[in-house]
């Protein structure tokens, strides 16, 4: 014999209800024990309410007059309680809200599955244990990073779905919407790499910004990096950090051909992640000779995701897909070479989104051999800056790893593939 699907809704409503109130009670003794008891109520009275809102809801669930007309009664209640709290000081208006969440406990239950009342009743307690974290956490975020958020929804929510997904570009084989999503994915996996290494490791040691760092930005990495190196002297644990910056940016890349090449993908796999392991040896090595506590690095706390950056990335975008197919008409692979390997020495992304989305009349092998060239020369840049930045005492050791890499991705780009 079965229970009745109402019998079930009740209880479920009826025991949420009780828990919410035994923990909005908890709340109050915790935060607020030595204040005067301006609740609305604890337990029992958040049973009622729970229990008010199904048979209230039962009587007339199409057109909620009861319904609604016992919450505006219960409204009119709290109304008069926090009249009374201003004149205490008091302006929080936590029971009410946590009151209009357990009323509606019923009608979720009746209406929706179960997993909706039962996660409006994980929240509540969620919610009502955070405040002293999210107290913290208000006090310590930067309040622009709500802007940079609101940036990241405009890119991905807004303006994206807009853009028609059809070849109409003259002369590119990519449509407005490709382009733009190459823009919403790299600044995406590039703030999600700020975010990870400013918020989740607050503390920023050398190794770990190299770790992170490396994620959204292997070149700015190593010339922070670098600097501190040549103020440092011999630190083993910043050469750790540069090396695996650049180890990172093997897996970075890796990450955003997945996503739009999978094919391409795949073939990288081996030369992306034996580079990268290679790297990430030699950078526990250096990390294993660290004579003393790391200091704080004091990184670059600047977010990548700039409206202005985001619409230079495109342009920049389009252009390397002009010149990628100028090149590979006139010059063919060679010419391709050459260019990969001169593009090295700027901002990759943009040329290498262009060979995994464009339509070149170039085999796959040759487009994959151009991305590792690609590669293999920034990193001949980044050895560079880390001798430039970091002098000879502070920069030659990781430079030199670096450029290995750089070169050996070279070779396997041109003897490998």
């Amino acid at each position: 014999m079965s229970l009745a699907p109402g019998l079930i809704h009740l209880t479920v409503t009826i025991v949420f209800s009780f828990l919410v109130g035994m923990e909005l009670r908890t709340y109050r003794e915790q935060y607020h024990a030595n204040e005067e008891n301006l609740y609305f109520g604890t337990a029992r009275t958040y049973t009622f309410i729970g229990i008010l809102g199904y048979f209230f809801y039962k009587l007339d669930p199409s057109g909620l007059s009861v319904y609604i007309a016992v919450l505006m009664g219960l409204s009119v209640l709290f109304a008069m309680l926090y009249w009374h709290k201003l004149e205490k000081g008091k302006s929080s208006i936590l029971p009410y809200v946590v009151m209009l969440s357990v009323y509606t406990l019923g009608p979720l239950t009746e209406r929706f599955p179960l997993w909706m009342p039962s996660l409006l009743f994980v929240l509540i307690i969620f919610l009502l244990n955070a405040k002293q974290s999210l107290h913290h956490w208000g006090e310590t975020v930067n309040m622009h990073e709500f802007e940079t958020l609101g940036k990241m929804v405009l890119l991905s929510a807004v303006i994206l779905p807009l853009l028609p997904n059809t070849d109409t570009i003259p002369y590119l084989p990519i449509s407005p919407f490709k382009i733009w999503l190459a823009v919403v994915v790299i600044s995406g996996i590039s703030y999600g790499g700020y975010l990870v290494q400013k918020y989740l490791f607050p503390s920023k040691g050398y190794f770990l910004t190299g770790i992170f760092g490396g994620t959204y930005s292997s070149t700015a990495t190593t010339v922070v990096l670098a600097r501190k190196a040549k103020s440092g002297g011999d630190n083993p644990v910043i050469d750790a950090a540069i090396i695996a910056a650049t180890s990172m940016m093997y897996l970075r890349l890796l990450v955003v051909a997945g996503i739009f090449n999978f094919t391409v993908a795949k073939t990288l796999i081996v030369p992306f992640v034996t580079l990268s392991l290679a790297g990430l040896f030699f950078s526990f090595l250096y990390l294993s000779r660290k004579k003393q506590q790391t200091k704080h690095a004091e990184f670059v706390d600047k977010n990548p995701l700039e409206l202005g950056t985001a619409f230079l990335f495109a342009g920049l975008f389009v252009l390397m897909m002009v010149i990628t197919h100028f090149v590979i008409s006139h010059y063919g692979n060679s010419g391709l070479q050459v260019l990969s390997f001169v593009v090295g020495f700027t901002d990759i992304d943009p040329f290498i989104l262009s060979l995994l989305t464009g339509k070149y009349a170039v085999a796959q092998h040759e487009l994959i051999a151009a991305i590792m060239i690609a590669a293999g020369s920034n990193n001949l840049l980044k050895a560079l800056y880390a001798v430039w930045f970091g002098g000879i005492k502070g920069g030659i050791r990781s430079a030199v790893w670096v450029a290995l890499l750089g070169v050996a991705t070279i070779i396997w780009a041109l003897y490998g593939m």
